[in-house]
């Protein structure tokens, strides 16, 4: 082990690594039901939406650990599978088969970029307000899904969306478990989401919303999932919607991973692994629409692991590995309800609401765009469409306050493109 991962260089041990690898996983294998519900969402069948999962996780955490020789977990993104699920297959119409397509493209268009000097250049050609207000957008977006999926928040032909029956069991048992879920979270108990979504689901199984009859312990079965293994359909790539899809989905996944890899190489004490931390995970985008899952990213989760010891890659290979013995533990995972997801959901978007705290609010000209980018992602239910449309806001109002030098010719560039997306979609959000 210590040649493979120079153990003893990085002034760690094999014990140190492994106890990083498990604690990560415990941080982060709650990805796994969640990830899989909301790939089932966009049409996947949901048992091979859970082996996909897995083995995207196991595939990603192996090649970051071996390429990089970096602590980094590779998990499907939160925010980044809301946009697969939602956007990409519901709003834009595109199949799950088209939208793994999408994936894929992206992940060759994200190692194009991880393998030359246009990483950086791309970074800093995008306003850090725009970035800070996507996160946000998505924050947002992830809350009005965790409500809706259970019943919390309900359509209304009056003011589009009003409040749900507080006295049906799966609102009572959601609203119990987003308080069970913060409290654990702010508590800083070692493992909360996990144990949030067991406790969840053991409320749920108390309010009658689970039925155990059918709940079969048998070898998890991969006769279905070789439907799903490399079912991506390219019978789109003709038409604009499948690249602005893709050109979206890109800068989404470029800009959070660059951030993510950056941050925690620095945080493992390793700066130097940086570029190599950031082309597996570029792969791992592509492996990601082959596997059958949103794409990955690497994960805040992480810094557990690191802050636990973990400085090589021998943590993210422990993580890989237990990844996959959680493929014995499928027919549990098929158990836990909508009631024991949302409340995750939501956590996660009260924690991606904080990088409003990022904004330079005293400048208009910046938080302006952010603000739109913010309002439209939730309003129009499209992470494509408020994303398009903070960056066509951004430039337009640069140029009509003579303040159009500060705009990169990269964002000018970009801004057309969503401009001319509209124009030819006939401007319809």
């Amino acid at each position: 082990m210590d040649k493979i991962f120079k153990l003893e260089q990085h002034g760690t041990t094999f014990l140190k690594e492994v106890m990083a690898g498990l604690i990560s996983f415990i941080t982060i294998v709650y990805i796994v039901a969640v990830n899989s519900a909301i790939m089932a969402d966009a049409g996947i069948p949901y048992e091979p939406a859970i082996i996909g999962t897995i083995l995207t996780c196991v595939a990603s955490c192996f090649l970051v650990g071996f390429w990089s020789n970096a602590p980094l977990i590779l998990a499907p993104g939160m925010g980044i599978n809301v946009m697969f699920a939602y956007t990409l297959v519901q709003k834009s119409g595109l199949s799950w088969q088209e939208a793994l397509a999408v994936v894929t493209v992206t992940g060759i268009l994200f190692m194009i970029i991880a393998f030359t000097p246009l990483a950086s250049s791309i970074s800093k050609a995008i306003p850090h307000s725009l970035k800070e207000g996507l996160t946000v957008g998505i924050g947002i977006l992830l809350t009005l899904i965790g409500l809706q999926k259970t019943g919390v928040i309900i359509s209304s032909k009056d003011t589009l969306v009003s409040l749900g029956n507080l006295a049906d069991p799966a609102v009572l048992a959601t609203l119990i478990g987003i308080i069970i879920t913060v409290v654990l979270f702010i508590r800083n108990v070692p493992g909360n989401i996990l144990i949030s979504i067991i406790v969840n689901t053991i409320i749920a199984f108390a309010f009658g919303l689970i039925d155990l009859k059918n709940l079969d312990w048998s070898v998890p079965s991969f006769g279905e999932y070789k439907d799903v293994f490399g079912a991506l359909s390219f019978s789109g790539i003709g038409s604009l919607t499948f690249w602005f899809a893709t050109f979206s989905l890109a800068m989404v996944v470029i800009f959070e991973n660059i951030g993510l890899v950056y941050g925690q190489t620095r945080l493992a004490e390793g700066p130097e692994k940086y570029k190599k931390g950031l082309q597996a995970t570029s792969v791992s985008v592509l492996l990601s629409g082959i596997f059958g899952s949103s794409p990955t990213v690497a994960t805040v989760e992480a810094t557990a692991g690191i802050t636990a010891g973990g400085r090589t890659g021998l943590t993210s290979v422990v993580t890989g590995f237990l990844f996959l013995l959680s493929l014995l533990m499928i027919p549990l995972i098929k158990v836990i309800p909508d009631s024991a997801i949302s409340p995750v959901l939501i956590l996660i978007g009260a924690l991606m609401l904080q990088s409003i705290k990022g904004m330079n609010l005293d400048n208009l000209s910046e938080s302006f765009p952010a603000y739109v980018i913010i309002v439209f992602i939730p309003l129009t239910y499209s992470i494509v469409d408020g994303l398009a449309l903070g960056f066509i806001a951004y430039p337009l109002i640069k140029l009509l306050t003579g303040r159009g030098r500060e705009v990169s010719i990269t964002l000018y560039i970009i801004a057309a493109l969503f401009l001319t997306n509209f124009i030819v979609n006939g401007i319809n959000l």
